[in-house]
């Protein structure tokens, strides 16, 4: 309980009772009311506070300064000065000095020095002191705000660390309101966000991100009802940059963040941790593709082996290869048997060997028995491909969807195809045909990496054909 060297001690007297004189010393309503005002003041502080006067006696000491030396407001109010029960006799005339010395200095002085506790044990503080003014101007005492050393450095490391994280962190940092938009970003996220750092406060994500707003829009709103989830999280992202939209993982950490101040935990948004990841992601992703991959090969080959038709074994290379690659396959063979060779050559003609279902998923078909060439147009990419003999990608671009449908059916493709990708089947320097991937809407188009496994694919492919018209011939 606080207490003024004034009264004494704080007062605890009610209103007064009806039909009861006012005594001459008894304080005016007003006075009490004021007392009463300063000592919740000073009991509700965080740090503890005692006061001196201009003679260096106690006048006022606050719960905290008991709680930190066990010396209540009734045994430290009205001590003249701290030897001998607050600090050491032999350090009390230095401590006292420093202390005082705050009357007739500028501005506030900061002090550390050891006080005693009141079973003898000793206390590290940090002081801030200065002069309390009189109604005249000049020094009328000194007031002193110390805390535990340990509980200071707390707070200052706690200081320097997010000052720290906002400025030189290695990855990005954002602080999100409970309106999920950013409130602080650090310099890291604001280049990852590709936007500058004032810039970003105040936006919706969705004005910040191209894809992946709804996703961690979700984490955030569980973190602030839930909490931290227990591991980082990966999220994939669109980012805006000059050269256009760019997808990147960003592995992410959130903690919630409440009011230290508040009696119940009320959230004031969410920490958000970010660093960028997707290197390594895609490099593991091509790694796994590149193992799939393989192991589709090896086992094709093993089931091809089995084949006693080679026409059979390049349909079973077309099946494995169509798992997980593309959503249709087909096989076209020269007419004739080998594509003829040089600038007089007359224009290529194709013919349907084998197709995958159209309908629905299932093994290749055998087609193509009556010989009839496709009604391919000219500048189709099976015909540059055999042209060329190297591989041919295609796609329809940005259209509507009945242009993408009307697209695929003039090339003589299924109505659902709008990438493609031609590789040409050689084997002993001949050109015996074309293998055709399609790829439907809801992949993405070919990339060089796909090329590459459609070539291997499709030497094994010619290679088998190769060795079924040797063995048509015996």
């Amino acid at each position: 309980m606080s207490a003024s060297r004034r009264s004494g001690t704080t007062d605890e007297l009610g209103p007064d009772e009806p039909g009861q004189p006012r005594q001459p010393d008894q304080p005016e309503p007003s006075d009490r009311d004021g007392s009463d005002l300063l000592a919740a003041l000073l009991d509700g502080m965080d740090a503890a506070l005692c006061a001196f006067d201009a003679d260096g006696a106690v006048t006022h000491w606050n719960r905290e300064a008991e709680r930190i030396l066990g010396w209540t407001a009734a045994e430290a109010v009205g001590r003249r000065g701290l030897a001998g029960w607050a600090v050491r006799s032999a350090d009390a005339e230095e401590v006292e000095g420093r202390l005082l010395s705050a009357m007739n200095a500028p501005g506030r002085q900061v002090h550390e020095f050891a006080l005693l506790t009141k079973d003898g044990g000793r206390v590290l503080v940090r002081t801030q002191s200065a002069a309390v003014r009189g109604t005249d101007g000049r020094p009328a005492g000194v007031y002193c705000a110390f805390s535990e050393v340990h509980a200071q450095i707390d707070l200052e490391r706690s200081i320097a660390l997010s000052e720290a994280l906002f400025e030189d962190a290695s990855w990005g940092v954002v602080l999100v309101d409970a309106d999920l938009r950013p409130a602080v970003v650090n310099a890291h996220a604001a280049r990852a966000l590709g936007t500058g750092r004032t810039s970003a406060l105040g936006r919706p994500l969705g004005e910040l991100l191209v894809q992946g707003v709804e996703e961690l829009e979700s984490a955030l709103t569980h973190v602030l009802a839930e909490g931290a989830p227990p591991a980082p999280a990966e999220i994939w992202v669109g980012v805006r940059t000059p050269d256009g939209e760019r997808r990147r993982c960003w592995r992410c950490g959130f903690v919630r963040l409440a009011s230290p101040l508040a009696e119940e935990p009320v959230p004031l948004g969410v920490g958000w941790l970010f660093q960028d990841v997707t290197e390594a992601r895609q490099g593991e992703q091509e790694a796994s593709l590149l193992r799939f991959r393989g192991n589709q090969l090896h086992r094709a080959a093993r089931a091809a082996a089995e084949c006693e038709d080679p026409t059979e074994a390049a349909t079973v290379h077309l099946d494995f290869a169509l798992a997980g690659f593309a959503d249709h396959a087909l096989i076209d063979r020269v007419a004739g048997g080998t594509a003829p060779e040089g600038e007089s050559a007359a224009p290529v003609r194709l013919v349907r060997l084998a197709a995958t279902p159209s309908g629905a998923p299932g093994p290749s078909l055998l087609a193509g028995r009556a010989g009839l060439p496709v009604r391919y147009p000219e500048g189709h990419p099976a015909l540059s491909c055999v042209d060329r003999a190297s591989t041919v990608r295609a796609g329809v671009g940005s259209v509507s969807p009945e242009q993408a449908r009307e697209w695929a059916l003039a090339r003589q493709w299924p109505g659902d195809a709008v990438h493609a990708l031609c590789a040409v089947l050689r084997s002993r320097g001949r050109t015996l045909g074309v293998v055709t991937f399609l790829r439907g809407a809801g992949r993405t188009s070919f990339e060089r990496a796909d090329a590459s496994y459609a070539e291997d694919v499709a030497v094994r492919i010619a290679a088998a054909l190769d060795l079924a018209g040797l063995v048509g011939r015996e």
